[in-house]
């Protein structure tokens, strides 16, 4: 069995398709939870988990590229530039979705300094918007005894801050998984002692993070597939889905030297107790 930590299915890109995705998934005893990146997309992540019994589980939050409309954000290659519509935090409608059982975390919220504005003023407005969203959010996910999943773009140190803050200020020990980590080793060493989880998935084959792997402990890692992005190398298509999480399975045992059976049992385990699953 596996579990693809952090997926997608919520998005047009799955919209022709979605119920022979889900059905091909889970015959192959793979479960998935769908993560929302604004309330749009979080609604649906909550009806589509809705539809199934087991195995189909959904996350809720506002993506940092929405809680600013400071910086033109590029998506897929055919769709060019956007002026990405910022979205108001309002917790109200987000613990309204949070009272449906499927939904198992507060996500993906944090901070993502890929696209920034050039002049400094803006930069500043740009990211105090980020940290108060994310703030936000963070009480939310505190005040359901809900666990998070973070979001974090070129913007490391930052989040450390704002989460070390948290720590010392408010005393209570947040739960959750830096998602598509790509950081330093150091970097996942501070993560990693205040108990959060790293997320491994495609962007293993983008960047080098051998080092990260090798040293992460087997019982703090998660796998995702971010899909319908960063498809693993040898996948014969261009989308990514969550039936592929297996070859981040696969490369985490080649980096660690262990066998597939490990990994899989491991980050299973792994899931289920921190999304209570």
């Amino acid at each position: 069995m596996l579990i693809d930590t952090h997926s997608h299915l919520n998005f047009n890109a799955f919209k022709r398709d979605l119920d022979e995705v889900i059905k091909r998934t889970l015959d192959e005893n793979i479960w998935m939870i769908n993560v929302g990146s604004k309330y749009e997309t979080s609604k649906r992540a909550v009806e589509i988990a809705e539809e199934y019994k087991e195995g189909v589980y959904a996350a809720i939050g506002l993506h940092p590229i929405y809680a600013s409309n400071l910086v033109k954000i590029k998506t897929d290659p055919e769709e060019g530039d956007f002026l990405a519509k910022s979205e108001e935090f309002d917790k109200e409608k987000y613990k309204e979705l949070a009272l449906s059982k499927k939904v198992v975390a507060i996500g993906e919220i944090g901070l993502d300094y890929y696209y920034r504005p050039k002049t400094k003023k803006k930069l500043e407005l740009f990211k105090e918007k980020q940290k108060e969203v994310f703030l936000k959010q963070l009480e939310l996910a505190k005040e359901l005894n809900l666990p998070v999943i973070l979001h974090c773009r070129m913007a490391h140190e930052d989040l450390l801050e704002v989460l070390n803050f948290q720590f010392s200020i408010f005393n209570f020990q947040l739960k959750g998984v830096v998602h598509c980590f790509t950081g330093s080793w150091e970097q996942a060493k501070r993560y990693l002692d205040m108990g959060f989880y790293l997320g491994i998935n495609g962007i293993i084959y983008k960047l080098d993070l051998k080092e990260v792997i090798e040293k992460t402990p087997l019982n703090r890692i998660l796998i995702e597939t971010d899909c319908p992005y960063l498809t693993p190398i040898g996948v014969e298509m261009e989308r990514n889905e969550p039936i592929f999480v297996k070859y981040i399975a696969e490369e985490i045992a080649k980096i660690k030297n262990i066998n597939f059976e490990e990994v899989a049992e491991a980050t299973t385990q792994n899931a289920k107790a921190l999304f209570n699953i």
